[in-house]
């Protein structure tokens, strides 16, 4: 088993992942902290975090037979994330996630780890083995906090004290009983910066997040209209956030990654808020082909960039742009239009009353 565990190690870093580590599967004290968030309701809308019960902090009851969880690392940062910070000031400019700029991640991840599953049946026949990435039931940042791939920080993300944090995880269930690797522990001292940096406050604790209040929730979890109470904290920021990560210090380790996968496509990393608001529905499904951004749906995707023109300076362009769809659009995304084109108006009535 060490010496496969070896060999593993190894084609994972062959095909692109930047670290490998082995847990086994006693997720005790992290079940006890998933019942407690799901009983605050901190999930707000998002039910099947509830769904499936034990199922996500017991992978034999998910995988019946599993003994030990191979996880692994995969870097995705597109560029120096001071460029990522520069573009949260240019409020004529959308910011999406930085994850989402690219290939959709799941796809890439999931294709690797199947063919890792491969090699080990080459290497010792059948075995049983699932593979999973952010699409079951599954705690992975509890798993590879056990793997030693990094610790959850305050911000509720997983942390490498030499990378940062901006990587993706996948992992692959198995029955074979290969050695483990050492858990890791956290390093957030008294650091607060994701804390008092959250644009929303929905880092309500140390190592507690209130989702409802999450920007990353309101812009792609949340299917109804926004709350009106957040909608200036949203900026413009589309899809997602980063700032947790962004002002987090232990990224300052982190480095651009070099996977094609992951560069940005079609300008999304730079694009102007009011050239995406008048894509049609068609323009957006092919420009997103491939895309995590497709999930949230075209609809979606409209009342997100209209708040955020409701946030941006007040130019012809913009309000042209939201006027354009104030009397075309459906019930809920003409509902954000006339709330950013009441904020213009403030904007309007303030200046003039301060000349």
């Amino acid at each position: 088993m060490a010496a496969l565990k070896a060999e593993i190690v190894g084609w994972c870093a062959e095909l692109g992942f930047q670290q490998t580590g082995i847990s086994d599967i006693n997720l005790d004290e992290a079940e006890d902290r998933l019942g407690d968030w799901l009983a605050k309701r901190f999930h707000g809308t998002m039910d099947y975090m509830q769904r499936h019960g034990v199922k996500r902090s017991r992978p034999d009851e998910l995988v019946p037979g599993t003994v030990r969880v191979i996880s692994v690392r995969m870097d995705y940062l597109p560029d120096h994330q001071d460029t990522a910070t520069r573009l949260l000031d240019d409020e004529s400019r959308a910011y999406v996630s930085r994850y989402a700029l690219g290939r959709d991640y799941h796809k890439v991840l999931r294709g690797r780890l199947r063919t890792v599953a491969r090699r080990i049946e080459e290497r010792i026949g059948e075995f049983g083995y699932r593979v999973f990435v952010d699409s079951a039931p599954v705690m992975e940042k509890a798993l590879a906090e056990k793997a030693g791939l990094g610790w959850v920080g305050k911000h509720t993300n997983l942390i490498n004290r030499d990378h940062g944090s901006w990587f993706f995880l996948g992992e692959l269930y198995t029955d074979l009983p290969l050695p483990v690797d050492q858990a890791e522990q956290s390093h957030c001292g008294t650091c607060a910066a994701c804390i008092e940096v959250c644009p929303t406050d929905a880092i309500v604790a140390p190592y507690s997040l209130d989702a409802r209040r999450c920007i990353s929730y309101l812009t792609i979890e949340l299917k109804e209209a926004i709350p009106i109470e957040f909608r200036k904290a949203i900026g413009n920021r589309i899809y997602g956030c980063d700032d947790c990560q962004l002002f987090c210090p232990w990224n300052k380790f982190a480095k651009p990654t070099a996977e094609a996968d992951f560069a940005p496509r079609h300008g999304l990393d730079a694009a102007e808020l009011a050239e995406l608001f008048a894509w049609d529905e068609e323009t957006w499904l092919k420009k997103t082909e491939g895309s995590a951004i497709r999930r949230i749906g075209f609809e979606r995707w409209l009342r997100n960039i209209a708040t955020a023109l409701g946030n941006a300076k007040t130019t012809p362009a913009v309000v042209g742009a939201l006027k354009a769809r104030q009397h075309n659009a459906s019930e809920m995304v003409a509902e954000h239009v006339n709330w950013a084109l009441a904020q213009h108006k403030l904007k309007d009535n303030l200046e003039t009353n301060d000349v």
